[in-house]
């Protein structure tokens, strides 16, 4: 059977990838903090509030040791984000900043480590795919933790597709910047002031000139790439909307 893990499953890009995945027959674990409303015989729903790093490794193995004798592929998607705290970096809260970098990477990190080593005497094809973001590659004023959180999210995973090119059937790991998208972390974006984020009037443009992308066109590509054999040639940091 092909196995998806897909974090922060019940909103947005996650949520949408779940239902493409189960319509396509695919045996799908979500994470994420809240209750799922999907309810299908090949879902599995983990409740895990990823900001609570000590708990990760604890319930990623739990999971793998569900999945890991009946798969036949395995496929790891880190899909889940926050853009808190928007701010300049001398005003926003401290607490927020390390909730941030937890859950846009130190969860990828964690849950990326214990996937490899529980997959390790498997002879399957196995795939980490991190959703990054442009924010990883150019500083925005206003979203600071979160340029941070994912520079290091792409970082990271070049370093580790280092490591597993090593090997004879190591992971295959890309880290893909998806677009724009209107989800709920575009809206609060758009609820920003200017002086927490200067740029806020432009991503309110791209609402109102119909330049975001839908939730459910950006997960029907992520699907199609991560299953294509162009995910096994591509570069490692990419971007979905050059692919």
């Amino acid at each position: 059977m092909d196995v998806f893990i897909v974090t922060g499953s019940t909103n947005g890009i996650g949520q949408e990838l779940v239902k493409q995945l189960l319509d396509n027959n695919k045996v799908v674990y979500g994470i994420a903090r809240g209750e799922s409303k999907f309810e299908h015989s090949n879902y599995h729903h983990f409740i895990l509030d990823l900001a609570k790093t000590e708990k990760i490794a604890e319930t990623m193995e739990e999971l793998m040791n569900e999945v890991i004798e009946g798969a036949t592929t395995i496929t790891l998607i880190n899909n889940a984000g926050t853009i808190e705290p928007i701010g300049t970096a001398g005003d926003i809260d401290n607490n927020l900043v390390a909730k941030s970098i937890a859950v846009n990477l130190t969860a990828p990190m964690i849950l990326t480590g214990t996937f490899i080593k529980m997959t390790e005497q498997k002879e399957i094809p196995k795939k980490v795919m991190q959703i990054s973001s442009g924010a990883g590659r150019k500083g925005y004023e206003g979203w600071s933790s979160y340029c941070a959180g994912k520079a290091g999210l792409d970082r990271f995973t070049e370093a580790v597709q280092l490591e597993e090119a090593s090997k004879s059937n190591g992971v295959k790991l890309v880290s893909i910047a998806p677009g724009i998208i209107d989800t709920n972390m575009q809206g609060r974006i758009r609820e920003s002031t200017e002086s927490e984020f200067p740029l806020v009037d432009r991503f309110k443009e791209y609402k109102n000139t119909g330049q975001l992308s839908s939730a459910e066109e950006v997960a029907s590509k992520l699907i199609r790439f991560v299953e294509s054999e162009q995910y096994y040639t591509s570069e490692v940091v990419t971007d979905l909307r050059q692919l």
